[in-house]
């Protein structure tokens, strides 16, 4: 795995984002501290074709999110990992909702779901690891995980994935890096 990338206090450069996401088909786990938001990590061409696992955020609230970046969202997907289920009527495009305890529902949901990112140009963006773990062991986590990576490497898209290592075992966390091209840190 390469060194891994840090922001800085004076914030982080395009030039760094690319050497920490590199080439389409690469893999990225982001350290995020819990009040950080995920998508300041990501380069401005994200947004052209970005499909979201949201374990965070419900659709509307993600949407509300990207709209005070100034991202569009009509070029945004999100697979929703929610317990409950509100109605959501917005620009973002979404799959059925999975509950978060649910690995299998969610890899479906996914599979289905990166068709629509683009070989190459589209990003796909995990924002809560440590939630999924909360609601499924460890080992059910990182096959699931595996699963993501592969599929995301095999479309050749760069997928970005957040974890908060505060929050996961220190084992746990060492799975889901070896899995990964680069590590990024948010900070």
């Amino acid at each position: 795995m390469e060194e891994a990338v840090r922001s800085g206090e004076t914030g982080v450069s395009d030039d760094d984002l690319a050497d920490a996401f590199a080439t389409a088909g690469a893999q990225t786990l982001v350290r995020t501290p819990t009040d950080a938001d995920p998508f300041s990590a990501l380069p401005e061409r994200a947004f052209d074709n970005l499909l979201v696992v949201s374990a965070r955020d419900h659709p509307k609230r993600l949407q509300t999110r990207l709209e005070r970046a100034g991202h569009g969202s009509a070029n945004v997907g999100v697979v929703p990992v929610v317990p409950t289920v509100d109605e959501y009527d917005g620009d973002l495009w979404t799959t059925d909702s999975v509950d978060p305890d649910d690995l299998t529902g969610l890899a479906m949901r996914f599979s289905d779901a990166v068709r629509h990112a683009e070989p190459r140009n589209g990003w796909v963006v995990a924002d809560g690891l440590g939630v999924l773990l909360v609601y499924a062991d460890d080992a059910r986590v990182c096959r699931f995980f595996q699963t993501l990576t592969n599929r995301v490497r095999a479309r050749d898209v760069r997928g970005v994935y957040c974890a908060n290592p505060n929050a996961i075992a220190d084992e746990t966390y060492e799975r889901l890096r070896a899995m990964c091209d680069a590590e990024y840190e948010l900070g």
